[in-house]
């Protein structure tokens, strides 16, 4: 909503094609059905943290995905992206406990990115994410598409 974990997704999608990756995926929540993790070969989820939870978008992506995809995706790799105001640990958490029913594969330390936003006005402003969270994000993308390519996930 104020499109910190946009930018975020957008540079790990920019890493990826930066290794020569090109089918890539970049949807957003609203738009994934379980079909479209069925054709991929892993995921990098990327949500804001609102009231120490997971984006309600995301949640219902999970809920409308999560039964379908059982027994269908395990042994995948995943990573998880936040963009929080002062954790993330909260959303993070709740990914990675979903994609452990999944059985997902976790190949990095979820990538929290702080912004600070502390008063009303500052957490619903819109994000402006510094240049270097946005490098790791990017660093993150290039290195999942590298581990993709070469078999290592």
């Amino acid at each position: 909503m104020t499109d910190g974990a946009r930018q975020m997704a957008q540079a790990a999608l920019e890493g990826a094609m930066a290794e020569g990756i090109t089918a890539v995926g970049g949807l957003h929540a609203t738009e994934a059905v379980p079909e479209d993790l069925l054709a991929a070969d892993g995921y990098i989820f990327a949500t804001p943290e609102n009231l120490a939870s997971m984006a309600g978008v995301m949640k219902d992506f999970f809920d409308r995905c999560y039964y379908p995809l059982l027994d269908e995706i395990q042994g995948r790799p995943y990573a998880i992206m936040i963009c929080a105001g002062s954790d993330g640990t909260g959303a993070a958490r709740q990914i990675a406990r979903i994609a452990t029913g999944w059985r997902l594969k976790p190949i990095a330390e979820p990538l929290i990115v702080i912004t600070g936003a502390q008063t009303p006005e500052a957490i619903a402003a819109p994000k402006i994410i510094r240049a270097e969270d946005l490098s790791l994000c990017e660093e993150l993308g290039a290195a999942f598409a590298a581990g993709l390519a070469a078999g290592i996930f």
